[in-house]
């Protein structure tokens, strides 16, 4: 007990002593994570504060795991997990230190190394081979364990990442995590892992004193990234030792306001049709926030759904059969509810934005299938004659209800070619007019389209056959003449023309 009391104490003491530190020496260097349409604070802010919580546990657990006691034995006889959950963890938080004193790592490659970190952690023998519920069955994973593992712990890391939008928010639930954990480690023996996560809990102790509202420092990348890679393995290594679903299920509950919101996040912005990785405003946290809740209101209400949560886990760990089960998902469907009080969780705006998205990449797909049919013709266009028949077929295809090339030519004069419907003014219809200047022709030719289209459905639709036809105007403008009695009299224009074609009816010339 009394190494349990040391480690805590002395890492959260080494918290306070070297993150007033760290926040100078961000201040020096400039490293400040700059107020964002996003962000809530407003201004200047180290955000390496990581730095303090990475040294503060880092050097606690390695001074401990070397005493002679009974740890240090624990410790001699799963070094090579350990040293491997270290050297991983540390590589982890170099990677985000550099992001947050650069800011140019790409997602992507953070990811990279995310994934690399935790395949060691499983070639170290820290998989997730087998999981037995609740004493009913047991449930083995082969092959599989590898790429479980990994999604298991890159999905915690990266969010613990995501919930850090607040003064003290990762850093508290995180700290209320590690303390489950620790927990759950002493009680199934596991002291090494319960040595290492207490001092996780006093260096986030320590560094909450200059984190919480109004913060003075941020944890940044490089503390979000190392706090959740130590959750996602510890409770791996945890699972792995037990073999029962409560040492994945715990963390998970505990964790689950960050697992929720970011499971959210990804959903919202697939429906949106925004990049993954794309930031935004949705989060938990700022949809508190937009209710008019206090910024340490938030973060306080937040911690004690976190806390009744890992409160109602516990008692997994004193239960057998089918009641750990029914505790787990009551748990779950506690913080989905809390979700959807704050209107994070809307099932029928969910399904109308499915089918908004299914109808726009049915029409998608089917105009890009014409478009290849389209620039089949194009490719052929040898005349101006041809030309303006492709052109025509496009207006017609694409349902526009008018369509009015303006041609000047080199002495100034200009001259329309027109397509038209013959319905194109119905009564209450709503059209949008387009044009589309063209940049000056090689043969000395100015070019401007104009283009009406009813609005048929969806209006992105709408623009996007507008675009089509930008495009297709771009790469195939009006070709050379070949046939010198036909086409050389409308490029040079010795004539005024205007050629009319109606639906399903012959072209018409007209000749002024």
């Amino acid at each position: 007990m009394k190494t349990y009391i040391f480690t805590y104490l002395c890492s959260c003491i080494l918290a306070v002593v070297i993150t007033p530190i760290i926040i100078a020496v961000g201040r020096k260097l400039r490293i400040y994570d700059s107020p964002t349409a996003r962000k809530v604070h407003t201004g200047q802010i180290p955000r390496i504060g990581g730095v303090a919580i990475f040294l503060s546990s880092t050097l606690l657990v390695t001074t401990v795991l070397f005493l002679d006691n009974a740890v240090g034995d624990r410790f001699r006889g799963i070094q090579t997990q350990i040293i491997a959950l270290l050297c991983t963890a540390t590589f982890i938080f170099l990677v985000g230190f550099v992001d947050d004193v650069r800011g140019g790592i790409r997602v992507r490659h953070k990811l990279m190394a995310q994934i690399a970190a935790a395949g060691v952690m499983c070639l170290a023998g820290a998989r997730i081979e087998s999981l037995n519920f609740a004493n009913l069955f047991t449930l083995r994973f082969g092959l599989a364990s590898f790429p479980l593992t990994i999604l298991w712990i890159i999905g915690i890391t990266n969010a613990v990442n995501l919930i850090d939008g607040l003064d003290g928010l990762a850093a508290g639930i995180c700290a209320i995590a590690c303390t489950v954990i620790a927990v759950f480690a002493l009680v199934r023996g596991e002291l090494v892992l319960a040595v290492m996560m207490l001092a996780l809990v006093g260096s986030l102790s320590g560094f909450l004193f200059f984190n919480f509202n109004p913060a003075r420092i941020f944890m940044g990348d490089c503390g979000s990234m190392f706090l959740g890679f130590m959750l996602g393995s510890t409770s791996v290594m945890c699972a792995m030792k037990s073999g029962t679903i409560v040492a994945l299920a715990l963390p998970a509950v505990v964790l689950g306001l960050p697992i929720f919101d970011t499971a959210f996040s990804i959903l919202r912005r697939y429906l949106n049709r925004w990049a993954i990785t794309s930031p935004d405003r949705g989060h938990l946290h700022h949809r508190l926030l937009d209710m008019g809740l206090r910024h340490h209101h938030v973060v306080i209400i937040m911690y004690v759904i976190t806390a009744l949560a890992a409160g109602l886990g516990m008692f997994m760990m004193v239960t057998r059969g089918g009641a750990t089960l029914v505790i787990f998902f009551c748990v779950i469907l506690l913080l989905l509810l809390a979700f959807r009080a704050v209107g994070a969780i809307r099932l029928r705006e969910t399904i109308a934005r499915i089918k908004y998205n299914k109808a726009i990449a049915k029409e998608a797909a089917e105009d890009a299938r014409l478009f290849q049919e389209i620039h089949l013709a194009f490719r052929q266009t040898v005349s101006f004659k041809r030309w303006w028949q492709a052109v025509s077929d496009v207006a017609e295809k694409e349902e526009f209800s008018e369509l009015c090339v303006t041609v000047t030519g080199r002495n100034g004069h200009k001259h329309k070619f027109m397509w038209r419907t013959n319905n194109y003014e119905k009564d209450g219809e709503e059209i949008v007019v387009v044009q589309l200047p063209i940049s000056r022709h090689r043969f000395g030719l100015a070019m401007e389209i104009e283009v009406k289209m009813p609005i048929n459905g969806l209006l992105e639709s709408t623009g996007r056959r507008m675009m089509l036809l930008g495009r297709l105007i771009d790469e195939y403008s009006i070709p050379r003449p070949e046939n010198k009695k036909e086409d050389i009299s409308i490029l040079k224009f010795r004539n005024t023309k205007q050629w009319v074609k109606a639906k399903n009816q012959t072209p018409v010339v007209v000749v002024g």
